[in-house]
């Protein structure tokens, strides 16, 4: 049978040689999935996750029909969930075959790959026979045509009952009969198998004899030992009897096993390498329904299959958006926000008090730019998104906020790498950068980095403690926009009643009626002070 096109990420051969080809592969590393907290709630083991992502509108369409199919259809989860330890096992087999150097457990494992080949199109053509009809996605219809048909197919049948007849000759071999030629002298002269036999021999002792009431002494029966097997030799010894009979093996099993191997096994182990390369993305599916499971299910959550808007309009539209990360890690409903790039804003500058949500936020962006960019939906009520060539993000590696020029050096110099392979087409998320300095030097660097980011004309978020920075917005667009660059606009993390509600609002600063909030809140506030003493109206 001619093996057709089947891919559960890719919509045909061109799609995924460019994505091997990393034509299509955006930059977002390992470190960036790692600040979103990507890795942490995919757990990948068949890869990393930042191989999966694509910049192919047409790719990400692909997945979406894909993981639609799996969300709406619970039985193929179980379907692959069922056929995944099977080719784990033709894959350590194919490494055992490797290691044997075609010895005469080479063919022994041969006849097992077939076996768990069978085994592996028996369990796709019965899981997926039964929701062919419920199926929608090109992916999984190719899958399910593919396994339903080839089970069907006289050759299929007939490889099953050739499989059966040979396998059960070779796991019925039990022991075999050596023949030993002796010259005049009772030296062993020449050696040689005489017989396979479906079963062991017995022991010649008479105790043995008494408890099978047996004291008849047939072909099976042992009357001396040759040697002692394994117990007192060397590892050389050991070895050569091993290789002696695996060799003596491999010659009874040549005629049979070999010829049977030559008529199927080349189209067998092809289709099996079919399979192989599914193992991924099969892993990758299989863990993107188990996440939008949960986070679906989770009190407040909703995912979306977010509309897929054209490159050139750079958009990112969302609404009710959140962080899946913390939403995994609390049992309250989380609190979504709105959030969107436009013509008057292609970056924010976020302020608003420590631990109000600011980091939350952006790493909510970057993680529904990101899930939109594997093909999954994202955590948000509704989105419409565009593709970005790259993320890159700049995040706190500690929370040590002192002052420390040395940190700051490193800093400036990660920042200075973001801005050089930076395009209008990539995503920034910086995070209390520059916050190893003091206020006067971080707010003055940090406008000539927006300065140029807006020039440039990226989209991201500017997440910061600096109130001045936020203040000084205006001046930056006039600075940018006299060179064509985009606009810059505010965020606030809101304080209601003088607690955090973990709201973004666009508007502007005001970090006096935060501090403000938060001394009426512990009652730090002069006329709370004042009313203390006695002196307060």
């Amino acid at each position: 049978m001619q093996e057709n096109f089947i891919s559960l990420l890719y919509p045909n051969e061109n799609s995924r040689d460019a994505h091997a080809d990393g034509k299509s592969l955006p930059n977002i590393s390992d470190d960036v999935c790692y600040e979103l907290g990507l890795e942490e709630i995919f757990d990948l083991k068949c890869g990393s996750l930042s191989n999966f992502f694509t910049k192919d509108e047409e790719v990400i369409a692909y997945r979406q029909r894909t993981l639609n199919d799996v969300v709406e259809i619970p039985e193929l989860s179980k379907t692959l969930s069922a056929v995944t330890p099977i080719l784990e096992d033709i894959n350590e087999l194919r490494r055992l075959d490797i290691e044997t150097n075609a010895s005469g457990e080479s063919y022994l494992y041969s006849i097992t790959e077939i076996e768990l080949y069978v085994s592996c199109i028996d369990t796709l053509s019965r899981g997926l026979s039964p929701v062919r009809e419920k199926i929608k996605s090109e992916a999984f219809s190719a899958l399910a045509d593919f396994a339903i048909k080839l089970s069907q197919s006289e050759y299929y049948k007939e490889l099953n009952k050739s499989l059966e007849s040979l396998a059960s000759r070779v796991h019925e071999v039990r022991s075999i009969t050596v023949g030993v030629n002796l010259d005049n002298q009772l030296r062993p002269a020449s050696a040689g198998v005489i017989s396979i036999n479906s079963e062991q021999f017995k022991s010649g002792k008479v105790l043995d004899k008494i408890l099978r009431f047996s004291f008849k002494n047939d072909a099976f029966t042992c009357i001396a030992d040759l040697s002692p097997f394994g117990k007192g030799q060397s590892e050389n010894r050991q070895e050569a009897l091993v290789g002696a009979f695996n060799s003596a093996i491999e010659e009874v099993f040549r005629s049979s096993v070999k010829g049977w191997r030559a008529v199927v096994g080349e189209y067998v182990l092809d289709s099996t390498d079919f399979l192989l390369r599914l193992l991924p993305e099969i892993e990758f599916v299989t863990k993107s329904a188990e996440l939008v499971s949960k986070l679906s299910s989770h009190p407040g959550c909703r995912m979306t299959v977010p509309k897929i808007c054209p490159k050139e309009e750079r958009a990112f539209r969302a609404v009710g958006i959140y962080n899946p990360r913390v939403a995994l890690a609390i049992d309250d409903e989380i609190v979504t926000n709105d959030f969107m790039f436009d013509d008057d804003a292609h970056i924010y500058v976020l302020t608003g008090p420590n631990r109000g949500g600011k980091s939350v936020i952006t790493v909510a962006v970057g993680a529904s730019q990101a899930l939109f960019q594997l093909g999954l939906p994202v955590p948000a009520e509704s989105a419409e998104l565009s593709v970005v060539d790259a993320i890159f993000t700049h995040f706190p590696e500690g929370a040590d906020d002192t002052i420390d020029k040395g940190r700051l050096g490193e800093e400036c110099a990660r920042l200075k790498e973001i801005f050089d392979s930076v395009t209008p087409d990539s995503m920034i998320l910086l995070d209390e950068s520059l916050s190893s300095t003091g206020a006067y030097e971080a707010s003055y660097i940090a406008s000539e980095i927006l300065s140029g980011f807006a020039v440039l004309g990226c989209r991201g978020i500017f997440s910061t403690h600096l109130h001045e920075l936020a203040a000084s917005v205006p001046e930056i667009n006039k600075r940018s926009e006299e060179l064509g660059g985009i606009k810059i606009d505010t965020l606030v993390a809101g304080i209601e009643e003088g607690r955090r509600s973990f709201k973004i609002y666009r508007a502007k600063p005001d970090g006096k009626s935060y501090a403000r909030d938060i001394a009426d809140k512990y009652g730090l506030s002069f006329d709370t002070l004042m009313q203390r003493i006695g002196k307060g109206d």
